[in-house]
């Protein structure tokens, strides 16, 4: 199993690609479910998540096309990949592919607005939490589906189609916004979701949707309005640049200081995130052609965020924010309300000797002079980044284990580094 190892070097300094959003990419792709026609995805990253889905797609019947290179080859910008589902040939997501994946489960809603019926795995993924999928059963039901679980699937049925309604979200969903949204394109009459997520990959999933024939208006706002149509075409569309590798990178700048430009990053998928950056000491720049990220000679001041749906500051951010945190000259407090259990990376930083106290939902992190390399481990995503930021300026070698969460989500993470300065390599075991 890989590794990766960082010896803390100084500041970053120069262009950091920011590739297109994992979080966009894979309800795009599954988008390609609705119609018969091709479905062609621009500026789609290189990610272990990508190539999962796509795989569970072929086993729906999904042929694609690669343009350039393969799935799974290094390469610069991302891919143009070209999705058709002519001919759905099998409307069971089994566990062995979904287990691997919770966006995976997504296939529900198209399978079930094309097909009329669909068998998925309940799923897996990072163990953040337990995220069950009571919002989608219960939206899909709305929308006049038969929902029933039996052995470990999701049943699902509807007879005639399904059919407009008006839903509201008892919580906000990002996972059940798109659900709900792609399976309400093809439902006869209008739906109305209320409570819906605002984040910008739902904007651009119904984007895609409209460009493909949906008629959809509201996505952005808590309120989004579907006219069913009796059909969706072929269309194209380029995937949005990743807001959370943009703040992740963001971050480790302010944190070992230097200058970088996040080229393709836009600021306005999070102005929140930069606000807080502000305030802890980084300079931010808004340019045509990115973000400029630097902190030079100024110190990282403590500053207290608490995560909330968009347009707030992202869960997906806060590992990476606390690792920045570990060096602030006083103490930060960080409230987590997304998810119940995304503190593991809590332990791990200890491990290179932050100082941070757990209360209840609330990390209080007295930042340190010094963190010390140190063997650590990787438990998610969004946590085995913050571990590589902490390494960063950690003083001797940190070693990250279990980087296969990184492949999720980071494309050519060490090589985007490694041109900025960074001391950064992978090992093979």
């Amino acid at each position: 199993m890989d590794k990766i190892v960082v010896t803390g070097n100084g500041p970053l300094n120069g262009v950091i690609p920011i590739s297109g959003a994992k979080n966009a990419a894979l309800p795009l792709m599954i988008a390609s479910l609705l119609t018969s026609d091709k479905l062609i995805l621009d500026n789609l990253p290189h990610l272990a998540d990508v190539e999962s889905l796509i795989r569970i797609l072929t086993n729906h019947g999904v042929d694609y096309k690669v343009e350039g290179k393969r799935l799974g080859q290094n390469g610069g910008e991302g891919r143009t990949v070209h999705f058709r589902a002519g001919e759905i040939v099998d409307t069971t997501a089994p566990y062995e592919l979904v287990s691997r994946m919770r966006a995976s489960f997504w296939v529900i809603g198209p399978l079930l607005a094309r097909m009329h019926e669909a068998r998925v795995s309940l799923p897996g993924g990072c163990a953040i939490g337990t995220r069950p999928v009571d919002l989608f059963i219960d939206s899909l039901q709305a929308l006049g589906a038969n929902m029933d679980v039996e052995a470990g699937y999701v049943v699902a049925s509807a007879k005639g189609g399904l059919r407009g309604t008006r839903y509201r979200f008892p919580k906000v969903s990002v996972g059940a916004t798109h659900v709900a949204m792609m399976a309400a394109t093809l439902a006869k009459g209008e739906t109305v979701l209320e409570n819906a997520a605002r984040e910008p990959e739902v904007v651009d999933l119904a984007k895609c949707l409209v460009a493909m024939g949906a008629k959809i208006s509201g996505a952005g706002t808590s309120t989004i309005t579907i006219d069913g149509v009796d059909e969706l075409h072929g269309a194209r569309h380029s995937v949005l640049p990743d807001r959370i590798e943009t703040g992740t990178y963001a971050m480790a700048v302010a944190m070992t200081g230097g200058d970088v430009l996040l080229q393709g990053a836009e600021a306005g998928l999070l102005d929140n995130a930069l606000d807080v950056l502000r305030a802890a000491g980084a300079t931010i720049d808004v340019r045509n052609d990115g973000i400029r990220v630097a902190r030079n000679g100024s110190d990282i001041q403590p500053v207290d965020v608490t995560t909330e749906p968009f347009p707030g500051f992202p869960t997906d951010l806060q590992a990476q924010f606390m690792a920045l945190m570990t060096r602030a000259g006083g103490t930060s407090r960080i409230t987590e309300t997304i998810f119940e259990n995304r503190f593991m990376h809590v332990q791990e930083l200890a491990r290179l000797g932050a100082r941070i106290a757990l209360d209840g939902q609330t990390a209080i992190v007295t930042g340190v002079q010094h963190l010390t390399g140190a063997p650590v481990m990787a438990t998610d995503l969004r946590a085995s980044v913050s571990l590589v930021i902490a390494g960063l300026v950690a003083e001797g070698e940190t070693t990250v284990n279990r980087v296969y969460h990184l492949d999720r989500g980071f494309e050519r993470l060490e090589e985007k580094l490694t041109n900025c300065g960074a001391n950064i390599r992978r090992v093979s075991a």
